[in-house]
């Protein structure tokens, strides 16, 4: 724990910008999609992988081994992050991370409500938050949903899940538990209980974007589904393009939320990411183009401010997109989809 001490700003910054030449290229994915997943995994063993590569290896082969290797590699570099941080620079990563507790307590619902093995719910998460270890164990070992919630009750996801319990048992359904998850660690992440200056503020102006695009994402989910559904319901207090009506109002035509993002203060950097958005022709392509404009966003927040959080945030958003993209592939491949469908998976890092 370093939360204490000078912000280090231009060493971590520097150590992240090497990291971020370890990340796979378009070459890369090339390839990859032209391999199974043995292929894969000792593709993976020659890269920034190989080190969990090689210390799975004698437990696991093929999609497990990918599995697992991706997420020991993600949480060490995560680890990383936080053991090279200082200050107010740590602070904002620990806060920026907990992202992973939320991930880590959907997974865990999500394994119990499908009767997934402890297993198969422990291959899916990563710890890179302020769960540890023995607290996720204790989540996995749960033999009902209101027994992971309760413990979630204790911990700083429990904003609205009382009331997303009594959803879920009305309708035995978990969305409402996941949505309560997601709005509880978004609007906790601002940082108004921390004093001023730039870094907090750069920090704000990186949390908004992503609670804005996340906002997008909700509503168009929503009005696809053909749910009767309130958008408002979903909505995620904190960010800065859109307030609880208007995403209403704008998710029944996808051409006027196009353009109302163009004349926001995200529209001149993402002229081609939005270009992409207004002409995919499906959901799941709208929401990957979406997920590449949020790293083209972070990218261009870090370049304007090179020794601030942003390069590190845009770090943790890259290594996420990489690691979804492996996945993905490895995934696809095991259910022999064809590489046209598999591409469609993939963002744009």
């Amino acid at each position: 724990m370093r939360a204490s001490g000078t912000a280090n700003y231009e060493y971590v910054v520097a150590r992240v910008r090497h990291r971020r030449g370890s990340l796979f290229t378009e070459e890369d994915y090339r390839k990859l999609l032209r391999m199974g997943p043995g292929e894969i995994a000792r593709f993976m063993e020659d890269s920034e992988y190989e080190e969990a590569v090689n210390n799975l290896g004698a437990r696991y082969e093929d999609v497990d081994l990918i599995e697992y290797a991706l997420n020991e590699n993600i949480s060490k570099n995560f680890e990383d992050l936080l053991r090279w941080s200082n200050g107010r620079l740590y602070e904002l990563v620990a806060r920026y991370l907990r992202k992973f507790d939320a991930w880590n307590a959907k997974t865990v619902l999500r394994g119990v409500y499908t009767d997934a093995t402890d297993e198969e719910i422990r291959s899916d998460l990563i710890v890179a938050g302020e769960f540890d270890e023995a607290f996720l164990d204790s989540l996995i070992a749960s033999d009902s949903i209101e027994t992971v919630v309760e413990q979630l009750l204790e911990t700083d996801l429990e904003l609205g899940l009382d009331r997303a319990l009594d959803e879920y048992q009305e309708t035995g359904l978990l969305v409402p538990l996941e949505n309560a998850i997601d709005r509880a660690y978004y609007e906790a992440l601002s940082a108004d209980d921390l004093r001023g200056g730039q870094a907090v503020r750069l920090y704000d102006r990186f949390i908004q974007a992503e609670i804005d695009f996340r906002n997008v994402r909700n509503a168009l989910r929503i009005h696809h589904s053909g749910a009767d559904i309130d958008p408002g319901e979903y909505f995620i207090e904190g960010g800065s393009l859109f307030d609880e009506s208007e995403i209403r109002s704008l998710i029944d035509n996808r051409e006027q939320l196009v353009s109302r993002i163009r004349e926001s203060r995200y529209g001149e950097k993402l002229e081609a990411a939005l270009d992409e958005l207004e002409s995919a022709g499906n959901l799941i392509a709208f929401e990957r183009a979406l997920e590449g404009a949020l790293v083209s966003y972070s990218d261009q927040l870090s370049h304007v401010y090179p020794l601030s959080v942003c390069p590190v945030l845009a770090y943790i958003i890259a290594k996420e997109r990489e690691v979804h993209n492996i996945r993905a592939i490895a995934r696809a491949h095991e259910a022999g989809l064809e590489r046209e469908q598999i591409e469609t998976e993939l963002v744009n890092i």
